[in-house]
Parts: structure tokens; sequence; C-alpha cells
């Protein structure tokens, strides 16, 4: 169990938050210089967001600052430390990993802070940090052990094989996947997703998530991936991984997944490949008497995959082309994007729960909207594709 932090521990956190606050767009950088220098952490990371005016940087800066803000009260960061949680178990970071990042962040605290960063000020950030670290890995520890002890569950990484690939769109393809153990698989929650170590070349190591585009039915699963520009994973699995190809894969985790109990009314918003979670929840709940409408965004019919999966389990199909043809508008497509006063024209925004996925652009117009909306928070769930580039709040 975390130690709990000591009165001298929070008054200097407090009192030195604004100073880390004001140097996070240095500190986090310099830190991630130090993690990534080791190349049994490196692998844990997706290089392609490693860059100046990285999200991924942006997203950690902002939670190092919540954290230290929230300091006395860190029970308000709950929902984002569970996002923390499953994302890491998804990606398999262990115990072992955990004094890497503090050696990275203490360092990079003092470089930047220079003789303002005192040996009692590292001492206190330190004691911070293993109280987060230690909060987060007794959490993941669950997370691990219940995976591990379900039917179909495992712990660590499990090697599954490619038995179909299918394109969706030019851009978008599927695959299902099976173990080669020949054993049942976990049933995952609808909207979760896999996480998978691939190695395209000798020597090689990546670490992707993806999230599961198919109901459960204790043998299979399937992902959907769209092809992304320049992306080293997305286009080796286009190009080169397909049918009898084996992958390791880790369980499925995700805190972002439908659970039907208690809930009335659903809409389940997606943009573009944002559609692979809400596939997965409509396989499994749709068409009963539940009320679950579809709202689909896509740039055109060309790139709209899996529409069948999307307008079949639903009670109400609604799709939005930014380019629609002449013909699709007849068929009922509706032109541009998604507008929130529309939704609350089609759903009542005090008891309806709200799915969202797609990308960050998207997600920000739908989200803010919804809460702009007075959707109440607890009744507007969202997933990122990649890093959480930016808060929604």
């Amino acid at each position: 169990m975390a130690k709990p932090l000591t009165e001298a521990t929070l008054e200097i956190i407090e009192a030195t938050a604004p100073v880390v606050a004001a140097h996070a767009d240095q500190i986090v950088p310099s830190m991630y210089k130090r993690l990534l220098a080791a190349p049994e952490i490196r692998a844990l990371f997706n290089m392609s967001h490693q860059h100046g005016n990285s999200p991924q940087h942006k997203a950690l800066a902002g939670a190092l600052i919540a954290y230290a803000t929230h300091i006395r009260n860190p029970g308000v960061l709950v929902s984002a430390l569970e996002r923390i949680a499953q994302k890491h178990v998804g990606l398999q970071i262990l115990p072992e990993h955990y004094p890497h990042v503090a050696k990275a962040l203490l360092g990079a605290v003092s470089e930047v802070l220079g003789e303002a960063a005192t040996p009692a000020i590292l001492e206190a950030w330190g004691e911070a940090y293993w109280f987060l670290a230690d909060t987060l890995i007794e959490r993941e520890e669950e997370i691990y052990s219940v995976s591990a002890a379900a039917e179909g569950g495992w712990r660590g990484w499990r090697r599954f094989e490619v038995i179909e690939k299918s394109p969706e769109t030019p851009e978008i393809t599927s695959f299902v996947l099976r173990p080669v153990d020949g054993g049942s698989v976990l049933r995952h929650r609808p909207g979760q997703y896999l996480s998978f170590r691939f190695a395209p070349e000798e020597g090689e190591e990546f670490r992707r998530n993806y999230s599961i585009s198919s109901a459960p039915n204790g043998k299979t699963y399937r992902i959907t991936v769209k092809r992304e520009p320049g992306g080293r994973i997305s286009n080796w699995l286009h190009d080169s991984v397909g049918v009898g190809y084996e992958i390791d894969v880790s369980a499925p985790a995700g805190e972002f997944f439908l659970d039907p109990a208690g809930k009335h009314d659903v809409v389940l918003l997606s943009g573009g490949v944002g559609l692979t979670p809400m596939v997965s929840m409509l396989e499994s709940y749709g068409g009963g008497n539940r009320r679950i409408v579809s709202v689909h965004a896509a740039r055109d019919r060309e790139r709209h995959a899996m529409r069948n999966a999307l307008s079949l389990g639903a009670t109400e199909s609604y799709v939005f082309y930014e380019q629609p043809t002449d013909a699709d508008l007849d068929a009922g497509v509706r032109p541009g994007q998604i507008d929130v006063s529309w939704l609350a024209g089609i759903s009542d925004t005090g008891s309806t729960d709200y799915f969202v996925c797609g990308p960050v652009g998207f997600m920000k117009a739908i989200v803010g909207g919804l809460q702009a909306a007075n959707v109440p928070a607890a009744r507007i769930h969202y997933e990122f594709f990649g890093p959480a580039a930016e808060q929604i709040s």
C-alpha cells in the first residue's frame, strides 16, 4: 500500500507546484530524453509521439501539474489514474519500470530548475512520485491478477495467430486473431482494447493498442486498423502481416466500455476509425429492448468502414459525410459534421449516456458540446486514439 505523504512533503509540493508548472514544457522533454536513453524503456513508447510539441508530452505535463495541484486530495484524479493503470497493464508496465521514471523525473527537475531544486525539494518530489507509483502498481497488480484468474484469461504476453484479414476501406483493415495454444480467450468488455508487442524486423520492438471491434465470443478477437501516413506499425500491418502471422498480445484492458446496467438510452458517437469500439458495443447489446442510437461521421462513403455493423444492431442509425454525393443524400446521409444541438433533439441530454470515440478534433467538438449542453459528466464517456493530446474538461 502506498505510504501516506508527510505534512512536510505536502507543504513543499504545494509551494513548488507553480514553479514546476511554469517549467513543465522544459521538464517533460528532458524527462523523456532520459527515459528513452534506455532501450528496455524506449520499447514501451510509441516513438512517433516523441517530437517537439508532442501531444504525449503535453498530456504528461498536464497530468504532472494536476497531481501536484491536487496533492492533498488525489481522489479527484481517480478516473485519470484508472485510465493510466489500464493503459499500463495493456502495455505490460511492471514494477521494475517505475524506478527508471523516478530517476528521469527527478533528474529533469534538477536540470531545469538548477540550484532552486534543493535536496529537500527533490526529496519531496521523489516521495510524491513514489506515492503515485505505488498506488498505480497496486491497482495494476489487481488488474493483472483478475485477468489471469478469469476464464480464458492470461498474464503477460500470449501468442496469437492472424486467421482472417479483411479490407474494410482502402485505408482500414480488420484482423481476426486466435490464440496459438488453442485455448479460449477472456471475454472482453465491449469497448476495451488489446495491446500488442510487434517485431517487424529482428532487434525491433514496438507496442501498440487497438480497440477490439467485435463482440466477445470466447474464441477470437478482431481489431480494425487504419493505415496512418508514415505510421511504422499501421503500414506494416497492412502491407506485411497476413493470415498465419503470429503476434504477442496482452489481455483486454481499458476503462472505456459499455455496461448496459442502469442505462436506458445510449448514443454511440464515432468519427473515422473511432467506430471500432462502437461496433463491439453494438454487436454485444444491439437488438434488445434498450434504445441504442448510432451516429457516425466520415469524410465520404469510400472511407466509411463497417457500415452494416454500425447500422444493424442500432435502434436508430445516422451517418454524416463531409463530402456526400447526391446518391448519399438520397439514401439519408446527412451532410457536414455532427451538431450537438441536433443531438439534443434526438436524445434526452439529462438521462442519455453518450459514448464518444474518434480523432482529437472530433472528440473536443462533441465532448465540449455535450458539456455546454449541460449533459452530466458521469454520462459522457470517451476514448482517445493515440496520446490524449489535450485534456477535455
